[in-house]
Formats: structure tokens, sequence, C-alpha cells
């Protein structure tokens, strides 16, 4: 076998799939999905083929053409990779799966009608990155691997479905079209149930398929946009005020890097258990409805996750071990946005932000320095519990080294380029590397380009931003150290990113009576910008003031995103002598643990087992 991937069983030998036709039936009371997968390949193929699963039972795999069965076998689950689906072929250019999944895939989350904002009905979500699309459908679950899709989702007829992919049709099920799904085709055309249709024409990696059912609304805001969210008309309305500027995002995006190749943007805010902040499925972002913060901030997550359009979803990296190539050009392709849109203030601010998570990650993981390289060997490790800010502020600190050497005009040039030339690619560090040295003559000899790849922890030649803004607010974060508290004037004009920056700046050794008395003016603790919020609530915990560790447990509860999950956790059990913050951490997780996405729950897990 020759592995394409550290993380998949996608042998280099073997062909990939070039187009997935999926039929899924949805039974949300048994929290399974039934499905059957067609996987076509480019050429007639004879001998192994491997794909991956997990979490799967496969009841049978057939030739399409003649519905003969087909030998298979599936190994022992690997604790990271899941199990080996070997399938044998005789000169088939195409092979059909049928399948279901398990409640316990790690990818799903099923919502019961209390966990949602209505509670009416239920919700489904997917969530495939890094490694989780396998637990959906078999497959080459690799970035390596680029497939075009279709999909039958079939569905209580009451709920609706979206998708990351062009919407086809809602209609009634037809006879012989579930025949062979487990679920078998009485259910499939049982009264109450409808089929959404959906087709994604342009190739994808896996882990870039997503769905969404339920109670869902939408509102239109812009031509190529819609906010969708569980159909109600608070969260709606909302949202769509705090994305009403996507358009212009949008337009900037092509100014700066080329055509948007997707056709829409539309945008889903999910229930607050969805583990990340966003998650760039084209044609359909995800959302974390913790972005929405009243004052437009939250667009710049927008930002972000439009900027894969381009850094990602366009080109993306080959496997894991080259993440930066994905995450290090988005976070700077949307710096450039917001630069764009918001103004070079606000794209400092974010900047200062990122660096000031750089540096803690350094400390983070100061026993496996392995993890502070862009390039990094991921053999035998679970990229959700190595993934960090390194590859998205590491990876922006080289790629500005380099616009700082060249200047910004020819770099511009550089990235377009460099997105003509690789679009619907999937590539690894080297390629970009030599198309680097191609296309910028000389580059390395003024940028060490080895050991900003290669090397551990800050290179030395990386940048602190300057700004006025930046150096107000982080002279009076020093300032605070010396027990200085900042005047009502000077933070008069301040949103949530300058309490953020402000918070982050502050030592992790300050007094629980200056935590109190920074709260009691400011009223941190309270603010409904959950980034402002757990940066408070960490110094909090550090400082041991148990004044705040009801608003822990609140906030613990009520969101799943991961970004404020790792540090609150990680702030509870670690150190020595914290046995009440440890007995804390240890219950709320039992008490919360049903309500956070299976992602989220095996961060979690690993944190606590780690310091418990």
């Amino acid at each position: 076998m020759a592995p394409v991937d550290p993380h998949s069983f996608t042998d280099s030998n073997h062909p990939f799939a070039t187009h997935i036709s999926l039929s899924l039936y949805l039974d949300f009371p048994s929290s399974t999905i039934h499905g059957s997968a067609l996987l076509s390949f480019p050429s007639p193929h004879s001998g192994p083929l491997s794909l991956d699963a997990r979490s799967l039972a496969i009841h049978s795999v057939v030739d399409p053409e003649s519905s003969a069965s087909l030998p298979f076998s599936l190994s022992p689950p690997d604790p990271i990779r899941g199990c080996h689906l070997t399938v044998s072929l005789a000169n088939h250019s195409s092979v059909l799966i049928v399948f279901s999944t398990s409640p316990s895939s790690s990818a799903l989350q099923w919502l019961s009608p209390p966990q949602t904002f209505n509670k009416t009905y239920p919700l489904v979500y997917t969530q495939c990155q890094a490694i989780h699309a396998r637990s959906v459908f078999p497959c080459q679950d690799t970035p390596a691997a680029r497939v075009r899709y279709s999909a039958r989702l079939n569905v209580p007829r009451q709920l609706s479905a979206v998708m990351a992919a062009r919407h086809v049709e809602k209609r009634a099920p037809v006879a012989g079209e579930g025949s062979l799904l487990a679920c078998g085709d009485q259910l499939w055309c049982a009264e109450g149930r409808a089929v959404e249709e959906f087709v994604m024409e342009q190739p994808v990696p896996p882990y870039l398929f997503a769905f969404a059912v339920g109670e869902i609304g939408f509102r239109e805001v812009g031509p190529r946009t819609r906010v969708y969210a569980e159909a109600a008309p608070a969260v709606l309305d909302s949202a769509a005020r705090e994305f009403a500027g996507t358009e212009d995002m949008i337009r900037q995006g092509e100014r700066l890097f080329g055509p948007y190749d997707w056709e829409r943007f539309d945008l889903l805010v999910l229930p607050p258990s969805f583990p990340y902040g966003g998650m760039e499925n084209p044609r359909m972002v995800f959302l974390t409805p913790t972005v929405i913060k009243g004052d437009a901030s939250g667009a710049q997550v927008v930002a972000h996750e439009l900027a894969h359009s381009w850094t990602g979803n366009l080109i993306t990296n080959k496997t894991n071990d080259h993440f930066w190539l994905n995450e290090g050009f988005t976070t700077y392709a949307e710096r450039r946005i917001v630069e764009a849109v918001q103004g070079e203030e606000k794209a400092v601010l974010n900047i200062g932000i990122g660096w000031r998570g750089l540096n803690e990650e350094m400390e983070r993981f100061k026993d496996n320095m392995e993890f502070t390289k862009l390039k990094t060997n991921q053999e035998g490790v679970d990229p959700d519990d190595v993934y960090s800010q390194v590859p998205y502020e590491k990876g922006f600190q080289f790629l500005w080294r380099i616009e700082r050497q060249v200047g910004r005009p020819a770099f511009d040039e550089f990235v377009k380029k460099y997105i003509a030339t690789f679009k619907f690619k999937s590539i690894d560090t080297d390629t970009f590397l030599d198309f680097l040295k191609a296309n910028i003559p000389g580059i390395e000899k003024d940028v060490d380009l080895v050991l900003w790849t290669e090397g551990t922890g800050i290179p030395p030649d990386a940048y602190e931003p300057v700004s006025s803004l930046y150096t107000q607010i982080v002279s009076l974060a020093n300032e605070f150290k010396l027990g200085r508290m900042p005047r009502e004037d000077e933070v008069a004009d301040w949103q949530g990113q300058e309490w953020e920056l402000y918070l982050e700046n502050l030592p992790k050794s300050v007094e629980a009576s200056q935590i109190l008395a920074l709260d009691e003016r400011y009223r941190l603790s309270e603010s409904k910008d959950y980034e402002v919020k757990v940066a408070f609530l960490q110094l909090a915990i550090s400082a041991k003031c148990r004044d705040y560790y009801g608003e822990v447990e609140k906030t613990l509860k009520e969101v799943g995103r991961m970004k404020y999950l790792r540090p609150l956790y990680t702030a509870l059990v670690q150190g020595n002598g914290k046995e009440e913050e440890k007995i804390l951490a240890k219950r709320v997780f039992a008490e919360a643990r049903d309500s956070y996405h299976p992602i989220a729950q095996s961060v979690v897990e690993s944190i606590l087992s780690k310091h418990l």
C-alpha cells in the first residue's frame, strides 16, 4: 500500500473517484442515516480499492451495472483513521455501496427539539473537516482527492435541507429510488417525507461536504447571498443585519484575488453547539451564532470564510501536514479584505490579536515543537488534537514577510497568478515553494524559506504590527500591570476587538482584586461579545477569582465553539493546587457534554484526560 495521506487509507496506486452520487435517508428518531454512495472513476479498475469509513455499517457493495455483489472487507477501527474498507473490483469503473451511519458519527450532531431555538422540530448538521466525511459516507477522505457529487436527501416533509451545493428541487419521493437502502423503499416513500436534491458541479475535497436539515428560514442580504438560520425572526433579522455588507466583501475579494467561481455565497447560522467560528463549505458557509455581535464586527469571520473561496476551496492543502496552505493564505486574504472594507486600523487590530495568539501557541506546544512548524509531520496524530492558530498566524506572518520583501503590488500579482495556476488542485508546501521561487526569482536569498516552513517557533523576521491604536492598547495593558486601569475617556470608542486585544495583553498573574475592579467599571463579564467575555474569564480563573465561576459554568454550557471551550477548560484544569477548579471542569463537562458536537466532545475529553 502506498498511502497519499497519513490520515487516510487511500492508496496512491488506486484511482480517485471523480463523482459520487449519494442517496441519504435521514432517520431522526434513531439519529442515523441509511444511504447509498455510487462512486464513479475515470477509467475501469481491477484489484483492491481502499476507502475510508468510520462508525459505518456496510450492508452491501454492488456492481451498479449488473447488480452483482462485490467482495469487500472492513478492518477493525484505527483510533484516528477509522476503518479501512477494501473493495475488490474487476474492470469496474463504478461501485455502489449501501451503508448506515451510527449515532456516534463524529461528523453529525443530531439536536432534539428542546435543543433548538424554536423547540418544535429536530435539527441535524455536519462538520466534516478535517477527517470526518468518512463517518457520513464511505469515501477517499483526503484533501488530495477532489470529487463532484450529487445528493438526494430524504427528510421529513415539514423540514428543510440546505447543502454546500446547488439546490435542484424539493419533491415527493419516487418508488424504486430508495429500494437499495438499508431502510428500504417502504420507508423512503413513506407519507410525510420529501426529497431535496442537490448537485455540486465543481470538484471539492471531501471535508467540504456539508448539509443541515431542520426548521430553516432565510433572509436575502445581497444578489449572491442569503442568510439562513432556524426559522425564528429574531435570529434571522439579527444575522441579516450583521452580514449586510457581504456583497461588498465579495467584490473586494474578486478585485484582490480574481473571479468568484462558486456562483453563490450563502451563510447558515447554526445553533450554539457548532464547534468552529465558521466553516468554509463552498456555496454555503456554516457559522456559529457567537459571531452575531450587533456591531457588524462578526463580519470578519465571514471575511475569513469568504477568503477560503480562493485559498482553501479553489487551492487545497494536499494533506493536513500542509494545512497552512489553506489557513495561512486565508488569514492573509481575510485581512486584505478587512482592510479594504473596514480600514487599515481594523486590519492591524486583527493582526495584533493573531500575533498574541501565535505567541501563546508557542507556550502550548513547548513540549512538542513539531506543531509550531508550518510543514508538519502528523503521522499517528489526530489533526483535531493539534488544531491551533499556528498554521493561521505563522502562515500569515510568512506571507506578510514575503509581501514586505517584494512590495505589495508585486505580491498581489504573484497571488493572482498562484490562484489561477492551481485552482481546483490540491498541492503541498514544496509545490508552493517551487512556484514562489520560479515567479519571484532570488526570494530564497532574502527570506529563509526553509526556516519559515520547516523550522520550529517564530522566526526572528516575523513582525508585530504597528499602528497608533494598536500601540495605545498595548501600552494601556502594560500600565495595568503597574496598577493603572484605563480611564473611561480612553476606552470610550472601543468595541469588542479593542477590548479583546487589551485583555489578551494583560499578564496572566493579575490579582483577584484587580479583576474585580476592572469588571466593576466596565462589566466585561457581561459582554455579549464572547471573545471579550472568554478572555476576561480566563484571567478570572488564573487569578482564582471565584466570583466568576458561575459565569464560567454558564458560558461552557451555552456555547460549543472550541475557541472558547479549549481555553476555559484548560485554564480550569492545568497546574497544581486547583482541585476546586478541576472538580468544576469535570462536573460541567458531564452536564454539558451532550450539547457539544462530537468533535468538541473529543477535544474536551483530551484536555481533561491530560490533567485529571
